[in-house]
């Protein structure tokens, strides 16, 4: 109990206070300035409209399909600029994603119902889907709001030319569609929607020089529209100046490689002037793009029976009459036969390189059907029974095959050379 404490150490005691104080410092004024742990370093965010400005360099540019991704940007990143998705709703549209555009058009009237613009893109993008009915509504609905609006003239001009083309109008639908090209080009000259409607009017009444004009003024105000310029190879096809359909339908191409119509109208042109085996190559093309579609199948076939490669003929246009899968697996729905020319073609040429190859049996049914199903059609009656004649010369005078030699197969019995060639409306 009497025990003397050792003196306190000064130094010790010095170096606590300095520690203390030092935890103290650090608690109120540099731990409040840390990041919480374990969450992401912030980084700098974009303002939405440098997107749109990116998006406006990409179209000046013509690089349209980064200008829709910069424009969908955009939109992210400020959902309530209505301009956006009006913009981008056009570009859709020019583009062939009416679905798309269908969509942000309806987003922008649900932030506006009084946006003019986005009725017009909104019916617009119906009609390309069929919805007439509620196209025009929503042309019409634009309208009353402005009754002098040019560019809901000249989509309710195509409305009703796409109506009538498909002859799906009523009696005065192709009149009133005239009207409209006609009052839209009125209101302004300098709008390319306005060129595009008088130029597509003019196609399906079949007045293509005048036709040409209109779209070789639109392509002036917008280069980069694949249709306008799929619009303008048609007409210069219908006028047999092959040489300038061929350069817009690659024009075409060029600005959508992931549609096939291009090339299968390159391959329609190629074989009108008879070209067939450049006619083969682009056909092939259009198939390689999309696989699954019978009418490509169809139209290759075609091109090959026209370039006399009749079992190749038969491989392409079996997949397009009675469906089946390619090589690679890809299913194909084979097309019912009905009046329409081109399926009628395609029939046809079936069975037409069935019985220049011998085989009768199966050409002989394609005949019977085409004369039991399009009885009414002089060209299918004449085919039909240009195929049943073939193959009684083949039963009268049976072909001999060539013998092969070592290692080659025999040739295939060939049809006689007096056989009338199927009509081809090229």
């Amino acid at each position: 109990m009497n025990r003397r404490r050792k003196p306190s150490n000064p130094w010790l005691i010095g170096i606590l206070l300095l520690a203390i104080g030092f935890f103290v410092y650090l608690n109120i004024y540099v731990i409040p300035t840390l990041p919480p742990p374990f969450l992401p370093t912030p980084t700098p965010t974009r303002s939405p409209q440098s997107f749109s400005d990116e998006a406006a360099a990409y179209l000046a540019e013509g690089r349209t399909g980064l200008a829709m991704e910069a424009y969908q940007a955009a939109i992210k990143s400020d959902p309530q600029d209505i301009s956006n998705y009006v913009t981008l709703a056009r570009l859709q549209i020019y583009n062939g994603d009416y679905e798309g555009a269908k969509e942000n058009a309806e987003n922008a009237l649900l932030l506006d119902k009084t946006r003019l613009e986005a009725y017009a893109l909104l019916g617009w993008a119906k009609g390309f889907l069929s919805d007439y009915l509620e196209a025009e509504a929503d042309v019409k609905a634009g309208l009353a709001l402005n009754p002098n609006d040019a560019l809901s003239h000249a989509v309710y001009a195509y409305i009703l030319a796409l109506q009538s083309s498909n002859n799906v109008g009523g009696l005065g639908t192709l009149d009133a569609a005239i009207e409209e090209s006609r009052l839209a080009l009125e209101l302004n000259p300098q709008l390319m929607e306005a060129r595009w409607s008088r130029g597509f009017v003019l196609e399906i009444t079949s007045n293509y020089e005048e036709a040409i004009q209109q779209l070789q003024a639109a392509i002036e105000l917008n280069d980069s529209v694949a249709d306008l310029h799929m619009a303008l190879g048609r007409n210069y096809l219908a006028v047999e100046s092959y040489d300038q359909a061929v350069f817009e339908f690659t024009k075409a191409y060029s600005l959508d490689p992931s549609n096939p119509d291009p090339n299968w109208y390159i391959s329609r042109v190629y074989a009108r002037i008879g070209e067939f085996a450049k006619a083969v190559q682009y056909a092939e093309q259009a198939v390689n793009t999309d696989p699954s579609d019978p009418y490509l199948h169809g139209n290759l076939g075609s091109m090959y029976y026209r370039d006399l490669q009749y079992n190749r003929a038969i491989e392409s246009l079996e997949l397009a009459v009675r469906g089946g899968e390619t090589e690679d697996g890809t299913v194909v729905e084979g097309l019912p036969l009905d009046y329409s020319m081109t399926i009628m073609e395609y029939y046809s040429r079936y069975g037409l390189a069935l019985a220049r190859v011998n085989r009768c049996n199966e050409a002989v049914q394609v005949a019977n059907a085409m004369l039991q199903t399009v009885p009414d059609d002089e060209t299918a009656v004449y085919n039909a029974e240009a195929i049943i004649e073939i193959c009684q010369e083949f039963q009268e005078n049976p072909p001999t095959p060539t013998p092969p030699e070592d290692g080659e197969e025999g040739e295939q019995p060939s049809a006689p050379t007096s056989t009338p060639e199927t009509q081809d409306e090229g």
